[in-house]
């Protein structure tokens, strides 16, 4: 049997799920192929979205028209924002979601879009023709078709399973690997390596003592991951629970240690550095006398728990015996032990911008395939993959986000432009404009570029005009509204701050950090009415956003400057320009990178590796600039 597509996604992970969903919402008639129809966007390892920058690129997603945030409040079991101590640049929104639910959601989200259809099968080869895809087989010998084709196959290329010396091929506990697909691609010249990573214990909450643990509880305030008028408010909130190894736990580990395929030579490939195994933890950090746990629940009707922070390829026994020594676990039962997988993944300095491949042409990569870690990761680079796809099959100008634009662009331009040597995970650290890339302001940056593209309907659309009105409303009024000092010094003293001398204007008295919109609307009744004009449901969304825009006003300011300064040198073009290997000006090793990454503009030369400000004043001559 023959089929015929625009777009064909293989893999039903996060990063499929978005691929496929972005093509077919743009009009692409899209097939996305999956092993297992009861696992798509399933939940490998921890049951949680978002976090530390994860969380920002979520906003992001769902501000680009797509679904994870959407699924993430439909589904979740307890939310929190992360790093509220610390300014809005790093506010992190984290939810816990019931696993199973989380699976069902997006099933029943992928099955209802038009255009989008699902096949369960495996992928055993690509066709190439002419240094283009142009289709696929399968394993029950179908033949599909396509444009182009998105692969987002995660662990499941050549996966190889480790508990101790007992090694299982597979792509996740239970299920199997694929087979014959890398070797398919790589024999068109895409260079592939292997990446492990792993994930913890499976525990029965019947055997836990609660009581011997610290609670961590999730908050119910207006936060939410989409930015569309959803009445999700988080009320139904599952607790979480800490507690700490201790020094019996790291003698019992250490014991164990000749029998770690991590150290007795069995895993070759590089784990991911900020995820470490437990037992990579007690070697790194010999001194450290407890490593935190956290116990997180699957889901609102089931009694598995997840054991955040005790990641482990160490033999069951040992598992089981080091956890037993933890009060909370003297009487454990577990479902599964944790385990590493070892997959392949493939170079990706070997793609454009757009996530397409340099080797072969309307061939995509997105996901874990490209070295990255984590479901927030995946699906920022699955909605990429999946716009680019269809404007490959229909036309249009590539859609790519830079780095001042969201964490998506920075994580594509870092894949892209600096490789990979571990499982890349996003950090606030990563962004040098993360004060314009708050988790507040995503769908300001990014929808209405998708909305010109298609992907955000009109609905999403008049939701951002209405909300950008209502701040502007509010930061104008603060801007322009005078105070006058003897009607407001009482309130001020009341709220903590210091009187004023003489009057000033409202928006200077918002700019102390005693003061917020909220407290010192209830002294200015002029201001009080003007924000009553505010009916939307997103009001506290709204009146959170103008006050991050006047609190940091000059923050923002100052980074939107230097952002604009570089975004010359994006505007210089150099790829195709110049035979690097004959220009002797340059170093030796800028020579080599340049020539493998062939970079697009002179600001993507200089974030390369090896590169040095010299070579790119070299460049910048050349350039004529």
């Amino acid at each position: 049997m023959d089929f015929k597509y625009d777009v064909i996604v293989i893999g039903a992970g996060h990063a499929g799920c978005e691929a496929a969903a972005a093509a077919a919402n743009l009009g692409s008639k899209t097939c996305l192929i999956t092993m297992d129809m009861n696992k798509v966007a399933q939940m490998s390892c921890n049951p949680a979205v978002g976090g530390i920058a994860k969380g920002q690129i979520v906003r992001e997603i769902d501000a680009l028209g797509g679904y994870m945030g959407l699924v993430t409040d439909q589904t979740a079991i307890q939310f929190r924002i992360l790093n509220r101590s610390k300014g809005p640049a790093m506010w992190s929104p984290r939810a816990q979601c019931d696993r199973n639910k989380f699976i069902w959601t997006w099933r029943e989200i992928l099955e209802n879009i038009p255009n989008l259809h699902i096949w369960q099968d495996t992928v055993k080869e690509i066709i190439v023709e002419n240094g283009e895809v142009v289709g696929l087989k399968t394993f029950w010998d179908v033949t599909f078709h396509a444009k182009c084709i998105v692969l987002t196959a995660g662990t499941f290329l050549n996966g190889l399973m480790h508990v101790g010396k007992t090694k299982l091929p597979g792509g996740r506990m239970a299920e199997p690997a694929s087979y014959e697909l890398t070797e398919s691609i790589a024999k068109h010249g895409v260079e592939y390596g292997r990446m492990k990573t792993g994930t913890p214990v499976r525990i029965d909450g019947r055997s836990v003592h609660y009581e011997l643990m610290d609670t961590q509880d999730g908050e119910c305030d207006f936060h939410k991951f989409s930015f569309m008028n959803t009445s999700v408010r988080h009320l139904k909130q599952l607790q979480c629970w800490t507690c700490f190894t201790n020094e019996e736990v790291h003698d019992i580990l250490r014991n164990g240690l000749s029998d770690s395929p991590l150290f007795n030579g069995q895993i070759q490939s590089i784990g991911p550095r900020y995820c470490p195994s437990i037992e990579t933890k007690i070697v790194t950090f010999p001194d450290k006398e407890q490593h935190q746990l956290f116990l997180e629940p699957e889901g609102e009707t089931t009694q598995e728990l997840y054991l955040n922070g005790f990641s482990s390829s160490l033999p069951m026994d040992i598992q089981i015996k080091a956890l037993k020594k933890i009060p909370a676990f003297k009487d454990l039962v577990i479902y599964r032990p944790g385990y590493a997988i070892e997959y392949d993944y493939f170079d990706p300095t070997q793609l454009k911008h757009t996530l397409e491949s340099k080797k072969i042409r309307n061939l995509f990569f997105a996901g874990q395939v490209n070295g990255t870690t984590g479901y927030e990761e995946a699906g920022g680079q699955g909605i990429i993959a999946g716009i680019n796809a269809h404007i490959n099959c229909h036309g249009g100008e590539p859609f790519t986000l830079a780095r001042d634009e969201a964490y998506i662009g920075v994580l594509i331009d870092d894949l892209v432009t600096k490789g990979v040597d571990e499982p890349y995970r996003m950090f606030t650290s990563r962004a040098e404009y993360r004060i314009l890339l708050r988790m507040d302001d995503a769908d300001m940056r990014l929808t209405e570029r998708a909305y010109k593209l298609g992907l955000v309907k009109e609905d999403r659309y008049a939701l951002l005009k209405s909300k950008r009105e209502a701040i502007e409303s509010i930061v104008n009024f603060s801007r322009n509204y005078s105070i006058k000092a003897a009607l407001i010094n009482d309130a001020l003293e009341k709220l903590g701050t210091t009187p004023l001398r003489h009057g000033c204007k409202l928006i200077d008295l918002i700019n102390r950090p005693q003061i917020t919109i909220e407290n010192i609307s209830e002294h200015i009744p002029a201001f009080k009415r003007e924000l009553e004009k505010i009916t939307d449901e997103r009001k506290d969304e709204i009146l959170e956003a103008a006050e991050i825009l006047i609190k940091y006003e000059g923050y923002i300011g100052r980074e939107r400057i230097i952002a604009d300064k570089l975004a010359r040198l994006e505007s210089i073009k150099i790829k195709g320009k110049f035979d690097y290997d004959n220009l002797q000006s340059l170093s030796t090793e800028a020579r080599q990178k340049l020539k493998k990454i062939d970079p697009e503009t002179i600001a993507q030369a200089s974030r390369i590796p090896g590169v040095s400000p010299s070579d790119i004043n070299v460049l910048l001559v050349l350039s004529g600039r």
